[in-house]
């Protein structure tokens, strides 16, 4: 399962999570920093990422349009890059059935 970190998150989270998510990018990886969400779904779709963010404008697009690409929002998010990466490191098992799963277009997390 190959990631797509939106630019509202690290970049570092490519490197720091690559033993679990490895291929996985950052939209900047892609050229699409500042890309529209619009661009940021079709490139995830065509590729096969699921898109990882703390924005809920991708939430939305994947309640309303379905998958793929499939949806990781990381709802309420103000919290380091470090609390990232143990939130996305603890729920690895959850998220690798999310993404196996053909019919969930997206998985809500919090930090707690």
């Amino acid at each position: 399962m190959r990631l797509l970190f939106d630019e509202n998150l690290s970049r570092k989270l490519v490197t720091h999570l690559d033993d679990l998510y490895p291929g996985s990018i950052h939209v900047a990886d892609a050229g699409l920093l500042k890309g529209s969400d619009a661009a940021v779904w079709d490139y995830a779709k065509a590729r096969n990422f699921t898109i990882v963010s703390a924005d809920s404008d991708f939430f939305e697009l994947a309640a309303t349009l379905g998958p793929p690409p499939k949806v990781i929002w990381l709802r309420r998010w103000t919290y380091r890059t470090k609390d990232v990466e143990l939130v996305l490191r603890r729920e690895a098992i959850r998220i690798a059935e999310f993404t196996s799963d053909t019919e969930s277009g997206f998985l809500v997390l919090d930090k707690e």
